[in-house]
């Protein structure tokens, strides 16, 4: 009876996580998002599909996962290269991550304990560090990593909502200064990604919630869907994950990008959308880490830095 008392509670308290996290995301979204006047006007007759998105329509909006669904590969991958060559990790620290991030990324097991751990961990790197050194950092990252790494494809289904007068916004469990540099470069709306807290510019090394991942993604839509009056039966999202089939389910056209076998087949039962922008040789790697090495290493490592909860 303890045993059980024990495991509703855990479920609770990461309900609450969830829910923390998402509304963090959103909150911290709409402070730095595009007004709506200030996207690109749209052109006539050019819709990506002959009946979708609708032209006009200001209570519709487009959510889009991030790795692999617009970027090849994972943003805090390409983040954690550019922190490693810019020296913030240390060995002692790559090879404690290294042992986190097998366990739970590559065997596949999300224990709460080890994830917990991981997240501790990488955390402790930017305690101490100024919210806009990171973000300097990652504006120079984003050059070197990122910028020939986009989805054409992808890219002109967000682009396709944008000249319907749409906005369209990242949903990503990177960082939300991370995610809101993709966005900008992009021409996106904005973007709603994991939340650290800092004080006076500095960061505390605490989440706000927990990483936005999974359910803290639907979280974070149905936060923003209601601050912005959206409909979500209106809205669309797309990405590449079965881990995103919350946020998916949420809104009324779903889409599989380059989808993994799970969410592939979910998608065939369900009838949602599919795009697969990657060559064969790519889609059959599906679901194998896209890089190994140092720099795998310092991208895991890299999953809670530079991210924030502005205090004011």
């Amino acid at each position: 009876m303890a045993a059980l008392a024990k495991l509703l509670t855990r479920r609770r308290s990461a309900t609450a996580r969830s829910v923390l996290a998402g509304e963090a995301a959103a909150e911290a979204a709409r402070k730095t998002s595009r007004a709506v006047d200030e996207l690109p006007p749209g052109e006539p007759g050019k819709p990506a599909e002959p009946e979708f998105p609708v032209r006009g329509d200001v209570r519709a909006a487009a959510f889009f996962d991030l790795d692999n669904t617009i970027m090849q590969g994972a943003a805090l991958f390409h983040f954690g290269r550019g922190l490693y060559k810019r020296k913030f990790f240390h060995k002692r620290e790559l090879f404690r991550f290294a042992w986190q991030q097998a366990y739970f990324r590559l065997a596949g097991a999300e224990n709460a304990g080890h994830m917990e751990d991981a997240r501790d961990s990488a955390l402790s790197i930017v305690r101490g560090h100024r919210v806009s050194e990171l973000m300097e950092i990652g504006e120079e990252i984003y050059d070197e990593y990122m910028a020939g790494r986009i989805w054409p494809g992808t890219r002109a289904l967000a682009q396709a909502h944008l000249d319907a007068g749409q906005k369209v916004w990242l949903v990503t469990a990177a960082p939300v200064e991370t995610a809101t540099i993709i966005a900008r470069r992009l021409g996106l709306t904005g973007a709603l990604g994991t939340v650290a807290e800092s004080v006076d510019g500095v960061y505390t090394g605490r989440l706000v919630g927990e990483p936005l991942h999974g359910p803290a993604k639907a979280e974070a839509v149905r936060a923003l869907a209601a601050a912005e009056d959206l409909d979500l039966s209106r809205c669309a999202a797309y990405s590449d994950s079965a881990n995103d089939i919350p946020m998916l389910s949420l809104v009324g056209h779903p889409y599989a990008v380059n989808p993994d076998s799970r969410l592939r087949a979910h998608a065939r039962e369900r009838g949602w959308r599919l795009r697969d922008y990657r060559t064969g040789r790519k889609a059959a790697k599906v679901g194998i880490p896209a890089a190994a090495g140092v720099g795998a290493v310092a991208g895991g490592a890299a999953a809670a830095v530079a991210i924030q909860r502005r205090r004011r």
